[in-house]
């Protein structure tokens, strides 16, 4: 009987064919979109659509990039335990599109770059933009190993799946339409396997729905409960999630996800107008709030379910990601194929992620590493080489998924990657977007000072968990399971049945590293800008007489949203032979014939 506990019903024949299907026609989209720009095989064609792509296939990419198997299966286990407030990062995106697409968006597509961290070797020098990229390529691996790993475990364990056959084998679709149909192969997919994403969860609201009688029963249970009670006002930035870490952290976190990180870059500057661009991020803001409210109320439909046989408690799972399987199968079942469509859904979103992150380390090492040193490779050349990139980088993906199996619980686990790297570079962008006198040495020694300070705060973290006083899990119960291990109402655990939380434990372990996984990305922010203002006032500033106007935010661009513009391209000045200085150069830099090469986008004389 559903939501009584014990095991539950195993994947059937049309689940298989469901779950096939669906994988293999997201490798026939990049395989389509292969054939047909087969005769067009430039750089700036695989890495940015040749700059031709419009705004709702870019905003629905940037959804499903990072609305990824994690949030598919993290985000309702996360409503389940710890109740709605995840809903307040509404709030936060809301913010976050503003942000990224009034200041960010409008300087990127003004220097037509390619690779977001070219930024920082036009404000300050080529070894902060190597140290950038790299610091790039090491969050990105581990994050698209998390999102490989965490899915693939918690369905093999609910379904049979074997879990090495599905990693290799979605790091091996990945690859394919990666490599063959570049970005353009990428926004299509990712298109796709987000209308995937949400047919699964609204498959398990209708569901949940039929057998509580309605959506009004599952929100009262919701709030009988007590997982309705988001809007904590509680300023204690050691507490996981209020409504001031969600809203002020929460906006931070997901600014420098958006704003900086390449994969989400790289899809917005691959519009053909900043109108585009800039409507791109707005409309993936609608997406964002429709996809966590799907993800959130889906998790309050498995509590309504089980409110009285918590299967974590019960036993009958080992590992609270494995909830929302569970409940599929369990709920699920008496169709065949709606529980493989689950499973696609799950599995698109680790897709569209993976794919979205090779995609977008083939670029920066190309843009970062390869071209400024090879400057006279053909395109045939580069062509191989973007596609031998991606095979590597996909393997290198599918190879971090064993680190990621150490993190614990995965969606935290995966926020907490980009506070504690992105946060200290949204920092040296904003010092270099905002202030003229931060130079290259106050941006690096404030960018490495923000950086050892997060890590600290987000690995000790880690390794001491924070106590339930601090994170607030909600009661579960068992009383109403046929056949339960533990008869008594209790709490369930925080995290992942990971690393045991040592016995002694030290004292910063309740303060400083009980700070808000929330708060990093903010954190690394403050202590980078703060730092770095200092240590480039000590240091003399900027000392060039001159500095190129276009590195800094304008009063223009948060004005100017040119929807019904009919130029193809952002208008740029004629600045034939004017020089400009890059805030930590002393060489000057000129514009070659007023408009940047997509490669070469400045040159010195």
């Amino acid at each position: 009987m559903v939501g009584t506990g014990g095991p539950v019903a195993t994947f059937s024949v049309w689940d298989y064919v469901v779950f096939a299907v669906t994988i293999l026609g997201a490798a026939g989209i990049g395989l389509f979109q292969a054939i047909r720009g087969r005769k067009d095989s430039s750089n700036a064609e695989f890495l940015l659509g040749g700059r031709q792509m419009t705004a709702v296939p870019v905003a629905m990419s940037l959804t499903a990039s990072f609305m990824s198997g994690i949030t598919v299966i993290g985000t309702p286990a996360e409503a389940y335990r710890f109740g709605a407030a995840f809903w307040l990062f509404g709030f936060s995106y809301a913010i976050m599109s503003a942000i990224t697409a009034e200041m960010f968006v409008p300087l990127f597509y003004r220097l037509q770059i390619t690779s977001a961290y070219e930024y920082l070797e036009l404000r300050f020098s080529r070894p902060i933009r190597i140290i950038g990229t790299t610091m790039y390529i090491v969050q990105t691996a581990l994050y698209t190993g998390l999102v490989i790993y965490a899915p693939a475990l918690a369905l093999n364990q609910i379904t049979g799946l074997d879990l090495w056959g599905v990693l290799v084998a979605t790091g091996a679709v990945c690859i394919l339409y990666c490599t063959l149909g570049g970005l353009k192969a990428v926004i299509w997919t990712d298109v796709l396997q987000m209308v995937i994403m949400l047919a699964g969860f609204v498959a398990v609201i209708a569901r949940g729905a039929v057998l509580q009688g309605g959506l009004t029963k599952i929100w009262e249970d919701a709030g009988e409960g007590g997982r309705l009670d988001a809007f904590d006002f509680d300023p204690d930035p050691l507490k996981r999630h209020t409504f001031w870490s969600i809203v002020i952290g929460g906006s931070i976190m997901w600014v420098s996800i958006y704003s900086i990180n390449q994969s989400q870059v790289q899809r917005y500057i691959s519009c053909k107008t900043l109108g585009h661009a800039k409507m791109s991020l707005y409309v993936n803001m609608v997406g964002l709030w429709v996809t966590v409210s799907l993800a959130v109320f889906s998790g309050l439909t498995m509590y309504s379910i089980y409110k009285n046989c918590d299967p974590l408690t019960n036993k009958d799972i080992g590992m609270p990601d494995q909830l929302l399987p569970y409940l599929v199968m369990d709920i699920l079942a008496v169709y065949p194929g709606i529980p493989g469509l689950f499973v696609a859904a799950a599995y698109s979103g680790t897709l569209s992620t993976v794919s979205s992150s090779i995609n977008a380390l083939v670029a920066v090492t190309v843009e970062d590493f390869i071209l400024p040193v090879c400057r006279n490779l053909t395109e045939k050349q580069t062509a191989w080489m973007n596609m031998g990139l991606s095979v590597l980088f996909g393997a290198l993906c599918i190879g971090m998924a064993g680190v990621a199996s150490l993190m614990g619980s995965i969606l935290q686990a995966a926020l907490s990657i980009f506070g504690m790297i992105s946060g200290p570079l949204l920092g040296l962008y904003l010092l270099g977007m905002l202030s003229r006198t931060t130079n290259s040495v106050g941006g690096l020694v404030g960018m490495i000072i923000g950086l050892v300070l997060t890590l600290w705060v987000g690995i000790g973290g880690q390794i001491y968990p924070p106590t339930d006083d601090k994170t607030n899990p909600l009661p579960l119960s068992t009383v109403g399971c046929n056949n339960t291990n533990v008869n008594h109402t209790t709490i369930a655990p925080w995290t992942s049945p990971v690393p045991t939380q040592p016995v002694v434990r030290p004292p910063l372990a309740d303060s400083w590293y009980s700070l808000s996984y929330v708060y990093l990305s903010l954190l690394g922010m403050l202590t980078t800008m703060a730092s770095g203002l200092i240590v480039s006032m000590m240091t003399g500033g900027c000392k060039q007489d001159k500095i190129n106007p276009d590195l800094f935010v304008k009063k223009s661009d948060l004005l100017c949203f040119n929807w019904c513009s009919k130029s193809e391209e952002p208008e740029l000045k004629e600045k034939e032979g004017k020089e400009f200085y890059a805030g930590g150069d002393d060489l000057p830099f000129k514009y070659p014939g007023g408009m940047m090469a997509d490669v070469e986008k400045v040159t010195r004389f």
